[in-house]
């Protein structure tokens, strides 16, 4: 068979480059940048992972469409998916694919580089040893590889290529991002979120830097006008209800929406991507604690007492619960010690990658935004996802003691401590704020942050630094 023929489609810029990109959207997310950068510039394997459906092929075909915009000959720019249904015919050497795909490549490269993307590479088998081989031998390629299992799934894989390959890790898009990118169209306004975003940015940096010596009095206040917070509390209740998988966005009906979640990011996810990396034999019961955990988010779990109400026991939910981070669809938080020593595991708070999965799967509807007690719930979720992606963080993890609890301790490292409570209500009152107080005071913490949905609470009080939840999502990418 001619390679060409099989590559032809997937490739339209070769024809028509002008043509080619046509649907493409032209909102970048902040990480392309980044990527696209490494790809250029460090002469490694570029690898990006994540979710399913959360926007990987659209960012590799941004990337093609920069390289041609700069320069680079379309002809030397190829793409191919590893799930083409045509790698299963009885005309195709599957042990020889890639071994004439390379000479493709050489072929075209002449005195020049050969750009290869390879997309959904987890599905060809021993990718990495012929990634390896031919990045070994100096061929004149530049390789880019996406696969939809997260990056732990490939670990295995990839150890043979340490050194090699350098990941990035795409998950949903951030309040920030969907909020950016519905805006897209207006850019006075996006200058306005970058404004606001800045002021709470040089907040978090201080923080981040220097948490003992950070002087919260000398921040100012931002001024948010009245329309500008009402466009960014109405796409946070959308981001609340559709989550940050963009295909999902342009879906006609909730109905619709809930069924293609359920579908691509929990039957296809377990009963796929999990059968296939680790030989999963009781995917049903997986389904069934996953979804226990989606019930409670942000609530302290003991896995012997979920065991019980389950009828699962414990040695099976302790091997499942690793296989759900593995995918993405869950993270934790374990209970905070100051002690080095890890011991076994005992209670911890589970929080969701995207809150619309929790939304499809238990069929909530738009009623959501109306129930103050799980819109905190939410609240904090989101919260920790963004924590997550605070530049400095070791780990986060959660202070209590009988009843009295602290939502997320950020460890900084060297000691430092930064405890964050997130109440989600217009009034906050001192007594609700004792326990994070009292964890200043023994831990010796300058400060700590309670994020609430009061748009006027920005700013210190009581040693306490204050932040609405539009304003601390904003900050986070």
């Amino acid at each position: 068979m001619q390679y060409k023929e099989l590559l032809m489609p997937y490739n339209p810029w070769w024809p028509d480059a002008d043509r080619a990109f046509e649907r493409l959207p032209l909102f970048h997310r902040p990480i392309f940048d980044e990527i696209f950068t490494g790809f250029k510039d460090v002469p490694q394997i570029i690898s990006i992972t994540g979710p399913r459906r959360v926007g990987k092929s659209t960012l590799i075909r941004q990337i093609i469409r920069k390289l041609i915009g700069e320069g680079m000959p379309p002809e030397k720019i190829i793409y191919y998916s590893m799930d083409d249904p045509a790698l299963l015919r009885s005309d195709i050497d599957h042990d020889r694919f890639f071994d004439s795909l390379m000479d493709e490549a050489r072929a075209k490269a002449g005195n020049g580089l050969i750009y290869l993307f390879l997309d959904e590479i987890q599905r060809f088998e021993r990718w990495e040893l012929f990634l390896k081989k031919y990045y070994d031998l100096h061929y004149p390629v530049r390789f880019a590889v996406s696969g939809s299992a997260s990056s732990p799934i490939f670990k295995k894989s990839r150890e043979s290529l340490l050194g090699r390959i350098k990941d990035f890790h795409l998950l949903p898009f951030s309040f920030r991002e969907f909020l950016l990118f519905h805006n897209s169209g207006d850019p006075a306004l996006i200058k306005r979120f970058n404004e606001i975003s800045k002021t709470g940015e040089a907040v978090m940096g201080m923080f981040t830097k220097h948490p003992e010596h950070t002087d919260l009095q000398k921040v100012a206040i931002p001024a948010v006008p009245q329309d500008i917070r009402q466009n960014i509390e109405e796409y946070l209740a959308k981001f609340l209800l559709e989550g940050g998988f963009p295909e999902v966005w342009r879906l006609p009906d909730w109905e619709t929406k809930q069924s293609y979640l359920f579908d691509n990011q929990v039957e296809k996810v377990i009963l796929e991507d999990l059968v296939l990396a680790v030989e999963l034999r009781k995917p049903e019961m997986l389904k069934r604690f996953y979804i226990s955990l989606l019930e409670n988010p942000g609530r302290e779990i003991n896995f012997q007492q979920l065991s019980h109400d389950l009828g699962i026991n414990r040695a099976s939910i302790e091997k499942y619960f690793p296989l759900l981070e593995m995918t993405d669809l869950i993270h934790h938080a374990e209970r905070f010690t100051k002690s080095a020593i890890k011991v076994r595991r005992g209670n911890i708070k589970c929080y969701l990658v995207d809150l619309a999965l929790r939304n499809a799967i238990l069929r909530i509807q738009e009623s959501l935004l109306k129930d103050a007690q799980t819109l905190g719930l939410y609240a904090e979720n989101l919260v920790f996802n963004a924590l997550k992606k605070w530049e400095g963080t070791i780990s986060i993890s959660y202070w209590r003691e009988k009843s009295a609890e602290v939502d997320f301790i950020v460890h900084a490292g060297a000691g430092k401590y930064l405890p964050v409570e997130v109440k989600y209500k217009e009034d906050v009152g001192n007594a609700e704020l004792r326990t994070i107080r009292n964890f200043c005071e023994r831990l010796k913490c300058s400060t700590g942050i309670v994020v609430t949905k009061n748009w006027h609470d920005f700013g210190i009080r009581d040693r306490l630094f204050y932040m609405p939840l539009p304003h601390f999502l904003l900050l986070f990418d």
